[in-house]
Formats: C-alpha cells, structure tokens, sequence
C-alpha cells in the first residue's frame, strides 16, 4: 500500500498553471485573477496523492501560511513524522498542507472549500492561545527541484497578537520565532527552498 493510504488531493492541470502566468519564485501581481481561476470548481479536481506526486502534469494547491507577531517569523524544523520525507530536517517557514476532499463538507466547494482547509491545516498543526489575521499575499512556485514541480503553493500572511503558539504535531520540530535578519543570515542555508523564496522576497508580502 502507498505511504499515503489512499490520500486524495486537489490538483490543478499544470495547462492551467501556464495559462494563467507560469513563473519561478514569488508572484504577487494579478493574484486575485490567478485565484479565482485557481478556485474555480470547473478548474480543479482530487487526484490520489501516490499519483500526484510523481505526476509533473499536475500541480498541487498548497496553503503555505507564513505566521509573524511584529517583526517575529514562526520557524521549525520538519520532523520524521511530516507527510514529505524529501523536506525532512530542513527549516519551513510555511505551515499548511493539502487540500482533501473532507474540506468540502457542509456543500463547500471552491473557495469555501479552500479556505475551510486553511483553518483545518493550522488548527491541526498549532495550538493558538492569541487571536490572528489572515489574508492571501502570493503565489509560489518553484520547477527547479522534484517537490516544487508536483506543487504550487498559496502563500498566506497569519498575523498575531502575541506569540503564544505550541506545536500540536511531532512533524514541527524545534518551533520558534525569528527575527528576519536570522532568517536571512545564518539560518537561510537551512531553509527549504520555498521557505528561501518567501523570505528572500518578504518586503513584497
């Protein structure tokens, strides 16, 4: 049996990904066009997980949400327990995951279905003793390695009170928060490469 037990994940057709803009990095221009077409329940489907992964052709629409209280970034390490053995041990900045079918419970589908997935992932991850904000800020993408070419990822801006914030899963390890000038410095060779994007370009955020 597949590591992932049959997980169905959302994917769009990567014909979609090029129609809207293709790019490497950071977007932060057209969004809400990009996510409206991204959204759109005529333009994404679940795929099985084990498929997915290795199927190029297909992106999977991940949340990445950046968590910051003041100057301070959320980081941890991706323990032996997270779903993607390919980012283990490296430093994230992006908590979130995929998008499952259970997220469209209650009727939900396109964006209502996104974004109840955002709240499940988080809520699944963290344990929040403050209040937070959260808005979409940019699109990511990265075709240069085997993890970025199966994913696309939804960069959100979760803003804090304070920094009352637990891990509730093993597969965050080491959780702390960072000044910037530390994650641009010496923690930045540790970063995964999607973690290295958002922090290279967070003045656009």
């Amino acid at each position: 049996m597949s590591k992932y037990a049959g997980e169905q994940v959302l994917v769009v057709p990567r014909p979609l990904f090029d129609a809207i803009g293709a790019f490497q990095g950071i977007r932060t221009e057209r969004l809400e066009e990009a996510m409206e077409q991204l959204l759109n329940p005529e333009n994404h489907f679940f795929m099985d997980r084990a498929e997915a992964e290795a199927d190029p052709t297909h992106k999977q629409l991940i949340p990445y949400c950046l968590i910051r209280c003041g100057t301070s970034i959320l980081s941890y390490t991706r323990g032996k327990s997270g779903g993607e053995d390919r980012l283990h041990a490296l430093r994230s900045v992006g908590v979130g995951g995929h998008i499952n079918p259970v997220d469209t419970g209650n009727g939900r589908k396109g964006r209502d279905a996104y974004l109840a997935a955002v709240e499940r992932e988080l809520n699944e991850e963290l344990i929040f003793d403050t209040t937070h904000t959260n808005r979409i800020a940019a699109l990511l993408n990265d075709d240069s390695n085997e993890v970025g070419r199966v994913h696309l990822g939804i960069v959100h801006v979760i803003d804090l009170e304070n920094t009352r914030v637990s891990a509730r899963e093993d597969a965050l390890a080491n959780l702390e928060f960072n000044e910037l000038a530390e994650l641009q410095g010496p923690l930045f060779p540790h970063l995964e490469t999607w973690s290295q994007h958002v922090i290279r370009d967070i003045t656009n955020l």
